[in-house]
């Protein structure tokens, strides 16, 4: 008998790749965030499945993104690669000038003063839109096993550390990050650093080194050692916690990708996976009474309560592996006794689902004008495999 759930995120990722131009005649319609968890879908359907099309699908949607957002906007003077690169080069390493966002409105000019309202529509680059990107990239690699995708990601992650990171004027401070830039990254449009963007790029490049190592075939491309030590330091002393249902599926599904690299014999990184999850406990607490899921639609954003979904799928995952693992030591204790906490709030993940899988509750305009994103996060907490396994290349 079908499985409903997996049924129903193939019927959202058709329409989207109808919707977006990716298996229509639609002029393509790409936006970075998006397209990055709907590359994981399609390797996770292919993966419940057996059908080797979601894979092709994932492949070809990478090219999309490659050659939309990896380019300039056609109503800006400027043209080609973002990289400067030619159209040769260009194709060979499609993310060493980063990717766009993919926002609808062009980016605000130098000499244009800052509108925080409009830069919310306004196109350019963002850290955390990078890494997940990287992720995508890294997981068909890790699912094709060719290294070109890692090497990708790679480029990008060295590209996105070198321009989204700074040094602070007064000596002895640590590096600081700004939150997004301009397309051609010579200019920083939001100087602020989000939250969590330094724990994003230090677990991605530890998640991309693994996967560098692993590869049966040699890969090219930069090492990331520095970078990695860059966001290490940024790391000291930060406190995680947050009330935001999109950051606390976050700091769950990154707890969850430093459980799997170190299961697959990168170094430990047990403090750190303990920190995310207390941080993702506090805030679940704070969240779970706050009253935002006793909302009507209207006022709620499905993407970023179904970002908390997901997150809650990575704390049962990361229960599964608890379970197999047969020694037990101190931290092991104290990661199962987080846990045990966390699953308390399994029910929201249900609740969550549940909701935005209700037709009338799609109508809302907070679901229509979002639809893209919706779905496919919607898809993505239906399957979330091809999202939050770190499958070994064999």
């Amino acid at each position: 008998m079908p499985d409903p759930r997996i049924e129903a995120a193939i019927t959202l990722m058709h329409h989207f790749a109808e919707r977006t131009g990716l298996t229509s005649q639609q002029p393509p319609r790409r936006y970075l965030w998006t397209d990055a968890f709907a590359v994981c879908n399609y390797l996770g359907l292919a993966r419940r499945t057996g059908e080797h099309i979601y894979i092709e699908r994932a492949r070809q949607l990478v090219e999309q993104v490659h050659h939309t957002l990896g380019r300039h906007r056609d109503d800006d003077p400027r043209a080609g690669w973002i990289s400067g690169l030619s159209e040769q080069e260009g194709d060979k390493h499609p993310t060493l000038g980063g990717l766009r966002i993919g926002k609808a409105l062009a980016e605000r000019d130098p000499n244009e003063p800052s509108d925080e309202r409009l830069e919310w529509d306004r196109d350019g680059q963002y850290f955390h839109y990078l890494t997940k990107w990287m992720h995508a990239l890294d997981q068909v690699a890790r699912v094709t096993q060719q290294t070109h995708y890692n090497a990708w990601a790679r480029e990008l992650a060295q590209t996105a550390c070198h321009a989204f990171s700074y040094a602070p004027p007064r000596a002895g401070q640590p590096r600081s990050m700004v939150w997004k830039m301009s397309i051609d990254l010579t200019r920083a449009q939001v100087a602020s650093m989000g939250q969590h963007d330094p724990l994003e790029g230090y677990i991605t490049n530890l998640q991309l080194r693994a996967t560098a190592a692993a590869l049966p075939q040699p890969t090219t491309g930069p090492n990331l050692d520095d970078e990695t030590r860059q966001y290490a330091a940024m790391l000291i002393d930060r406190d995680w916690t947050t009330a935001d249902p999109l950051g606390l599926g976050g700091l769950m599904s990154d707890a969850y990708r430093l459980q799997q690299l170190a299961q697959q014999g990168q170094t430990p990184q047990e403090e750190l996976m303990l920190n995310l999850l207390g941080a993702a406990l506090s805030g679940l607490r704070y969240y779970a009474l706050s009253g935002e899921l006793q909302e009507p639609a209207q006022y709620r954003l499905a993407f970023r309560e179904l970002g908390l979904a997901i997150g809650l799928h990575a704390v049962d995952h990361m229960q599964h592996a608890i379970d197999k693992a047969a020694q037990t030591t101190a931290n092991s204790v104290s990661l199962s006794e987080l846990l045990k906490a966390l699953m308390h709030y399994d029910s929201l993940r249900e609740e969550i689902e549940a909701f935005w899988r209700d037709p009338k509750h799609q109508q809302s305009t907070t679901w229509t004008e979002h639809q893209d994103i919706n779905d496919v996060m919607l898809a993505t907490s239906l399957v979330p495999e091809g999202y939050l396994e770190l499958l070994l290349p064999e």
